[in-house]
């Protein structure tokens, strides 16, 4: 591999880390699991699964990540949670 090929390379991946953002589900005190599974599944299109991880990691971690992406793509999943009256933001 050439040096310049590299250098592109790394350019490349410098800036797919950049354009990652989080969704990071915080903690409550009010929601049911239930309740956080179901809307998890709804707006992050998680499988239930998936949903049911985030849950417990929330619970006992206090915060969790439950999607990464593009800013486009997250900021409607985001509202959608806090919509649903969940603890959320884009990071």
């Amino acid at each position: 591999m050439s040096t310049q090929e590299k250098t592109f390379e790394e350019l490349l991946l410098e800036e797919e880390v950049l354009t990652q953002n989080e969704i990071v589900l915080h903690n409550d005190d009010v929601n049911t699991f239930d309740h956080v599974i179901d809307t998890l599944i709804y707006a992050c299109e998680h499988t239930p699964e998936q949903a049911e991880q985030c849950a417990m990691l929330v619970h006992y971690k206090g915060k969790c990540t439950v999607k990464t992406g593009l800013l486009d793509d997250l900021k409607p999943r985001c509202s959608m949670l806090l919509e649903a009256g969940l603890s959320a933001e884009l990071v």
